[in-house]
């Protein structure tokens, strides 16, 4: 068997003043608000709605980023589509690690083989123009910097 990847869209997100829960049995919780953005590509044009969502992070002790992302956006005809995933960050520098903790620094000068940003969105829409996502598994690679997130999301085939 083989898994063919289609370009979904790429996501722009802005990042709010995190708010830092602290040290937990499972490492350092910090919870980032988003603030809003934009999804643009071939299948979904929309706009991710203000503060109607999320990223619950955890700061693991093995030194990775534990992501839990929820979103709402609204597309170009109107319909809403929720949108979550989890995934992993890392960043072999201690700079790049600071990112994690602030993501209004800017982009870090790290290169692909210290800095790993991936994800897994899933989808829930009651749409029938876009009711086709709740079916799909997609996948996600992406990058933070300059007070947000920006992510290229692939459809697994």
């Amino acid at each position: 068997m083989t898994i063919e990847l289609e370009f979904m869209y790429e996501v722009r997100a802005e990042i709010g003043t995190p708010q830092i829960v602290g040290k937990t049995p499972a490492g350092i919780r910090i919870i980032f608000p988003v603030l809003g953005g934009t999804v643009r590509g071939p299948v979904l044009n929309a706009e991710i709605l203000p503060q109607a969502g999320g990223d619950w992070t955890t700061l693991r002790p093995d030194g990775s980023t534990s992501l839990d992302v929820r979103t709402v956006c609204k597309a170009e005809n109107g319909d809403l589509i929720y949108c979550t995933y989890g995934g992993r960050m890392y960043a072999d520098t201690d700079e790049g690690l600071a990112l994690g903790a602030d993501m209004s620094k800017p982009d870090p000068d790290v290169g692909k083989d210290q800095y790993y940003l991936r994800i897994n969105p899933l989808y829930e829409t009651a749409s029938e123009t876009y009711g086709w996502l709740n079916k799909v598994v997609a996948i996600g690679t992406g990058q933070t910097g300059a007070g947000g997130l920006r992510y290229q999301v692939y459809q697994v085939k």
